[in-house]
């Protein structure tokens, strides 16, 4: 007898349940009902699982099970609204592609709110009725508060009950003057307007034109899947390409995604696409109320909004017919994501649009070496407004222990008197970055991990950037009793203070970073109130350097340019090449009068070559250097990384499992480094692998085996292992 039971047609549903361990994989047949005949490749189930109830995303449908009908589970609920099928797809194929597993993939493309069961608002709508009208015109009998509802309603529409008082409203339906019901309510994120903004296309330069027109012709081409990287030095017109574009692709029916790297830059390019294309544009960014989050995700669903703008995660947006995908400020590492898994933004972009047939449009003033050589470049050389790029001066900070170099503290004195504006950037938060006692040598560090706390003063508090721990700032050494309390090191914090205490009330001072930015909307509240000071100095980490357009910026500051290059890190140079001069692109625009445009770049390594390139504002001579460095020590693009960190209570159990996945993975034939220990970091020890590789699918499919071969074993030892593919 065959063993397969023959069911009807798709009554089985197999599901992945949603579940964090790598031991336990899927997909698991349930039973359908029959009223659950509706359920489809994507839907959302509510599934008995292993003792517990969990949720579960349905893979695919069938008509028979290796297990016996009788003994299948039956889904208790469909949850609604379910997974698009595509992104369904590209769950499974980011789970293969950065060695995680099919459900935290699934995780990713999830409506937003759905583990917290967040639902669509419902709220109470006034409308009038033809009775209401009547007594309006016919002066019935009415109080002076309820002719002014029923005015109001007749003039502007159905309205929120709550929006015209309820208790008023109530007496009106009583009497048929108006009606009363529950409706669906979008909670749509508040708007912030940053930066220019304009609604009408302005005439495009020979240049912009000429790199429009490829995106334009690969747009037309049915199936096209072109890749362009548009470098464009800062200020360019590189977002009006972008602009165009998505133009384009809306009047062929089709949709955008538009990625940023910060939530900080979400509400300068949202207003920018709002002004251009109105309630077709929605934002997803974590920053916004889960309830916000998930009204918009299903705009997008719906098809009522067909653009997207957001930072990594906008890449899972549930658009149907996706045509023109857009990568602004590509080089940046925030669109690598830290949780397994461990996706880049820009390759799954990449992997999206193959599966829509669409662009690919990154931009950047200074591109990844990566990109450069795999995408097909667009140029743009010159600024827009004709001006060109502030000149960049070099500060040797070598014996100086001051934050501010004197060249600084003028320059910053010259934007003071001209009532002008200054972005200084320290890619450091907090007041110090450590505290020692000078009795006895003791450094105040973190109980969790290796690593020492950072003074925030304001707070009172000495917290670790890693763990998030945090402790009442000492007054006193804990060790010896001594008060002399020592603070190295100076952050974002500090500097802001030391301004407010230079410069006063005629140069406002705004910081933003981390701490600065939490909470809701106070990050664009902070660049709004920049932006709408006729003076000031905007404070902050990489955040202030990132694609920003302020208009009467005359003086940039890089503060410490040189730490990015002491990072053990083969894009040290890049990043710090890129940090410079992105910075530089943020001065100099709408300058019509006060002091010339300028760069000041502090560092205790003045001869260091990424500086020096920063300062000629040549980012084609650092991709040439940068890319013969790459190429003769085989890193990307000429060869893959993968790093695995294993992490358990003690080292040895760490270093253990390390050990055994090096044995998996060296006879695959590629180099494997390690294991080497790392810093102990939140309360765990940690053993990392490092794989350098030419064949990157047949190393990841390598890696993944490996992995799961010794999944059950690490769960059971109290062993985490993670994956990072392409590590930044």
């Amino acid at each position: 007898m065959n063993p397969r039971l023959q069911t009807p047609p798709d009554l089985i549903a197999r599901v992945e349940p949603l579940t964090l361990t790598r031991a336990v994989r899927g997909p698991f047949d349930y039973k359908l009902r029959p009223e659950q005949a509706d359920v489809a490749v994507g839907s959302l189930l509510r599934v008995p699982f292993n003792g517990r109830r969990t949720l579960g995303v349905v893979l695919e449908l069938a008509n028979e099970s290796e297990l016996a009908l009788e003994r299948l589970a039956e889904p208790e609920a469909v949850v609604p609204p379910g997974v698009p099928p595509d992104l369904v797809a590209l769950a499974g194929w980011i789970a293969n592609e950065y060695c995680s597993t099919p459900a935290r993939a699934l995780g990713l493309v999830l409506p937003p709110g759905t583990a917290a069961g967040v639902k669509r608002k419902q709220v109470l709508v006034a409308e009038l009725t033809d009775a209401g009208a009547e007594a309006l015109d016919s002066g019935a009998r009415l109080t002076e508060r309820q002719r002014i509802v029923l005015e109001a309603l007749r003039q502007d529409g159905p309205a929120v009950a709550a929006s015209l008082g309820t208790e008023t409203l109530r007496r009106l339906e009583v009497r048929g003057l108006v009606t009363l019901n529950r409706r669906d309510h979008a909670r749509r994120p508040r708007s912030v307007s940053i930066g220019r903004t304009l609604d009408a296309a302005p005439l495009l330069t020979d240049e912009q034109a000429v790199a429009l027109e490829h995106v334009l012709a690969a747009l037309r081409t049915e199936g096209a899947n072109q890749r362009f990287l548009l470098h464009g030095v800062t200020g360019s017109g590189k977002t009006e390409v972008y602009l165009r574009a998505v133009e384009a692709a809306l009047a062929a029916g089709r949709g955008a995604i538009v990625l940023v790297p910060e939530i900080a830059l979400t509400p300068q390019t949202v207003g920018r696409f709002q002004a251009r294309f109105g309630d077709v544009v929605a934002v997803l960014h974590s920053g916004l109320g889960q309830g916000e989050r998930h009204d918009e995700w299903l705009r997008l669903r719906s098809g009522e909004a067909r653009v997207c703008v957001g930072p990594r995660s906008a890449v899972f947006a549930p658009l149907a017919d996706i045509g023109l995908i857009v990568v602004d400020e590509e080089h940046d590492a925030s669109y690598k994501h830290e949780g397994d898994p461990r996706y880049d933004a820009r390759t799954v972009a990449i992997r999206r649009a193959h599966m829509h047939g669409a662009v690919v449009l990154a931009g950047s003033a200074t591109p990844r070496p990566e990109s450069a050589v795999t995408l097909t470049r667009l140029r743009l050389r010159d600024r827009i407004d004709g001006r060109s790029l502030p000149p960049v001066e070099v500060l040797d900070m070598r014996g100086t222990h001051r934050p501010l170099h004197p060249t600084t503290r003028m320059a910053l004195a010259d934007v003071r008197s001209a009532g002008g504006k200054a972005i200084v950037l320290l890619n450091r938060r907090g007041w110090s970055n450590f505290l020692t006692c000078r009795g006895c040598g003791h450094v105040w560090m973190c109980p969790n991990c290796e690593v020492a706390l950072v003074l925030h003063r304001a707070a009172g508090q000495l917290a670790c950037h890693h763990c998030g721990h945090r402790r009442r700032a000492p007054s006193r050494c804990e060790e010896c009793g001594s008060v002399a309390v020592a603070r190295h090191g100076a952050g974002t914090e500090s500097v802001e203070e030391d301004l407010r205490e230079a410069f006063g009330a005629e140069l406002p001072v705004f910081r933003l970073d981390a701490d600065a930015a939490a909470g809701k909307d106070r990050l664009a509240r902070t660049l709004a109130a920049f932006e709408a000071s006729p003076a000031g100095v905007l404070v902050g980490t990489q955040m202030v350097a990132k694609g920003h357009d302020f208009a009467g910026v005359s003086l940039g500051v890089v503060l410490d340019a040189d730490q990015t290059l002491k990072f053990p890190d083969f894009r040290a140079e890049e990043r710090t090449f890129a940090l410079v001069t992105q910075l530089a692109g943020r001065v100099g625009r709408g300058i019509d009068s006060g002091p010339p445009a300028r760069v000041l770049v502090q560092t205790l390594a003045p001869a260091a070559e990424s500086l020096a390139f920063a300062a000629r504002h040549d980012s084609d001579g650092f991709l040439e250097q940068e890319l013969a460095r790459r190429r003769a020590l085989g890193y990307p693009p000429y060869g893959s990384l993968i790093r695995i960190v294993c992490a358990a209570a003690e080292a040895e159990q760490a270093l253990a499992t390390a050990t055994r996945l090096h044995g998996l993975i060296a006879p695959a034939g590629e180099s494997v480094l390690g294991p080497a220990p790392l810093f102990r970091l939140r309360g765990r020890s940690r053993s990392q692998l490092v794989i350098k590789c030419q064949d990157r699918r047949a190393t990841v499919r390598a890696v993944g085996s490996a992995v799961d071969v010794c999944a059950a074993d690490a769960v059971r030892r109290g062993v985490s292992v993670s994956v990072d593919v392409d590590p930044q």
